[in-house]
């Protein structure tokens, strides 16, 4: 089999033409862009090819599909990828020991989605950067009025209209501003600045909005009490084939809600979930957890059940409850069913006793 592994690079990409056969192979370096990578391809005619995920792996993804050659993508935070104590590192090293595992079966690999997948979840982590900033805004204006001795109302109150008008009044051009008053130009600079992301906001919302109800998949998983349009398209972009996922425990395992395991002889230790995967989707999933406290009875009890009445559970509870979640909302993708609560365990045990 030939293999041709790409190190792809921001400027320049070593290419490694890999026998598996013989092991024979050779390097090359092209430019990383479309003609050069498509006019590489075209001459070394390989039978696979195999490079790291990476900034430039979608389009250099379409390019491969489009040709119709076998294509592997190689995730190098992998335990099985990661160089370790190792004395030399090269592009050229990188790409032979791309091919080399690919020729063995041992390359781990992360799924590569279509264009149109991978534009939808970059605009659903744009919005989620978005808010991230309006956060650190609205922080910001709070440590300047903290600084003059001034406060805020905490929380959501604090920018309700009443106090957005009373900080336009403290706020005042910076070039208008005294030189014992520039806290009043920095506040309107982060006011105005806040407007500007605000309505930012508004407008990524809103094509998420319409994407995501031209979607019959998010529609379906919507059908979950306390699932809202945030969560609802990040599960479908994400997952996006519920059909690549053998278990839920498989899928719990790529959102990063299942725990590190260490294990060696009779010990056998389990810690705190292992955090690979969609940041993004495991935080919606753990924020509709708390919402779905109050909608969802079935969420209700998992949360009761696992909690045991500790406080000190409450955590591990809402974490117990966003991996069901997810499992859930697989299931009901895979089989096309729209949300059917699960029976009671509580009323399946007093139908047991006949209470």
């Amino acid at each position: 089999m030939e293999i041709l592994a790409l190190d792809l690079g921001k400027n320049k990409s070593v290419l490694c033409d890999y026998t598996s056969d013989t092991g024979e192979h050779r390097f090359e370096t092209v430019r990383t862009d479309a003609a050069a990578i498509l006019s590489a391809i075209e001459s070394h005619r390989p039978d696979r090819v195999v490079f790291e995920v990476g900034a430039s792996a979608g389009w250099v993804a379409d390019l491969v599909r489009g040709m119709g050659v076998a294509l592997q993508v190689a995730n190098p935070s992998h335990q099985g990828w990661r160089w370790r104590n190792v004395k030399r590192k090269t592009d050229r090293i990188d790409a032979l020991k791309l091919a080399q595992l690919s020729a063995v079966n041992q390359l781990p690999q992360v799924v590569v989605p279509e264009r149109n997948v991978r534009q939808w979840r970059s605009l659903i982590e744009y919005r989620r950067r978005l808010v991230a900033r309006r956060t650190a805004v609205k922080n910001h204006i709070r440590a300047i009025l903290d600084r003059e001795g001034r406060t805020l109302v905490s929380g959501k109150a604090g920018w309700t209209n009443a106090h957005r008008k009373h900080l336009d009044v403290l706020s005042m051009p910076i070039t208008e501003t005294e030189a014992d008053e520039l806290w009043r130009g920095e506040m309107a600079e982060e006011l105005a600045h806040l407007d500007r992301i605000h309505l930012s906001i508004q407008r990524v919302e809103q094509r998420l909005n319409a994407l995501g109800k031209a979607d019959s998949r998010v529609q379906l998983v919507r059908s979950v009490p306390g699932v809202g349009p945030r969560l609802g398209e990040a599960l479908v972009a994400v997952l996006d084939d519920p059909h690549r996922f053998k278990s839920g425990k498989q899928v719990a395992s790529y959102a990063g809600l299942t725990p590190r395991q260490y294990q060696s002889g009779n010990m056998d230790r389990h810690g705190r979930i292992s955090g690979q995967g969609n940041a993004t989707l495991r935080a919606l999933l753990v924020q509709a957890s708390w919402l779905g406290l109050r909608h969802n009875p079935w969420i209700r009890e998992v949360y009761e059940r696992v909690c045991r009445g500790t406080k000190s559970r409450r955590k591990i509870a809402i974490i117990a409850v966003a991996r069901r979640l997810l499992i859930r909302c697989w299931a009901m993708l895979r089989d096309d069913q729209p949300w059917s609560p699960p029976p009671s365990r509580t009323l399946a045990i007093a139908g047991e006793a006949g209470v």
